[in-house]
């Protein structure tokens, strides 16, 4: 394994002190080292991929050094159009280092919604002309690699990647998180659970990717329910709420989209769309714990910026923040209520329950049930496929 302490001295040694990105499970030591030791100029959580490519451009031309950007790999897809049409050789020809964890990596178990974006990293940026270094546990000769590979960024002006594999570094020098303080706030799952219990008759849940669909899932099994009226969006971070909003204009039922803080940050453009689609059947609730809790619990803006503002700016008629399970209990039933799109924001502590399982259901399966699940409701009529006004 290679020591992230090590690591990142290396990256000290070839001029790299400007790093910006979105946390990755693979790359989560990486990230909190960097959250301990760098200053807020020097490493920036980005909102999305992409805005970390742009922001590591402006570095650049401020100061003609070399930045680095991290990522997961399924975070090339939001990467791709700055990296190919900016920072492309044939474009600006800006000098950058991607570091990329490499989920769903070919013979390496992992969850379904990586497998695809594994198999593809390294021809996805073969295709976009990116030279690349892979690295895992067994690399040899590491420093060389990494110095011969930045040397081809810095000489050739160009964005380089090193593409790391599951388990490659080892966490030396992170401290071990203490115990937090008890706090006023509640626990996600908690919130969920309420969440569920006030739903109206035969309404549908899209649920963002993360600890919030496997909560939702395991919800489920505890209380024996079906989960036909649940789709649990275990990818695409960040498209909970179009996803919902697609369903929402066909479909009369309620539609909730269980989000995110960093979800919801991600593509914040969505809740301008959202709220002036004027559906009154479309209600959305981020659950908001300032952290990207997923990947190693690094933080996000969620509780700097004021989202219930910004929600009702967008267009939402009813837009309120709650931070206790009483008030969540008083508001959902004005979330539903509402006749125009619906914002609730829910302020929670951050953290999960250990042992928490994953869905045994495959996305398809997930996929076909939800689409079928208007066969048992009461409430299916013939203007199901006609969209709402």
């Amino acid at each position: 394994m290679i020591a992230v302490s090590q690591f990142c001295q290396l990256l000290k040694s070839n001029s790299i002190d400007f790093f910006a990105g979105v946390p990755d499970s693979l790359l989560s030591s990486f990230s909190q080292y960097l959250e301990s030791s760098a200053s807020g100029k020097q490493h920036i959580i980005t909102a999305n991929e992409g805005s970390a490519v742009a922001l590591a451009l402006g570095h650049h031309l401020a100061t003609a050094s070399t930045p680095l950007v991290y990522m997961q790999n399924s975070g090339l897809g939001n990467a791709y159009n700055p990296l190919v049409s900016l920072a492309d050789p044939e474009v600006y020809s800006i000098p950058m280092v991607l570091l990329i964890g490499w989920r769903g990596q070919p013979g390496i178990k992992d969850e379904p919604q990586h497998k695809k974006q594994g198999a593809i990293t390294l021809s996805t940026l073969e295709t976009m002309g990116i030279p690349y270094l892979q690295l895992n546990a067994s690399t040899e000769n590491t420093s060389d690699g990494v110095n011969q590979l930045i040397k081809k960024a810095k000489t050739e002006s160009r964005p380089v990647a090193i593409v790391v594999s599951k388990n490659t570094f080892l966490n030396d020098m992170v401290e071990k998180a203490s115990v937090a303080p008890p706090t006023s706030l509640f626990t996600r799952e908690n919130a969920i659970e309420l969440i569920v219990k006030s739903l109206p008759t035969n309404a549908k849940v899209v649920c963002t990717t993360g600890m919030a669909s496997r909560e939702l899932f395991e919800l489920r099994e505890k209380q024996s329910q079906p989960h036909n009226n649940d789709f649990l969006t275990v990818g695409g971070m960040g498209h909970a709420s179009q996803i919902a909003l697609g369903v929402a204009m066909y479909d009369k039922n309620d539609i909730v989209c269980i989000d995110g803080d960093g979800a919801a940050l991600m593509h914040m453009g969505s809740l301008a769309i959202n709220g002036n689609s004027q559906l009154p059947n479309f209600k959305h609730i981020v659950l908001n714990n300032g952290c990207h809790d997923s990947v190693g619990g690094q933080a996000t803006l969620g509780k700097q910026v004021e989202l219930t503002q910004i929600a009702r700016s967008c267009g939402y008629h009813f837009s309120e923040r709650v931070t206790s399970q009483d008030e969540l209990n008083s508001a959902l039933p004005k979330l539903f209520a509402s006749s125009s799109p619906a914002f609730l924001e829910v302020v929670i502590d951050r953290g999960r329950r250990q042992g928490l399982g994953r869905p045994t259901e495959t996305p398809l399966q997930c996929k076909l049930a939800f689409m079928k699940c208007d066969e048992n409701n009461e409430s299916k009529d013939d203007s199901k496929n006609e969209p709402r006004d």
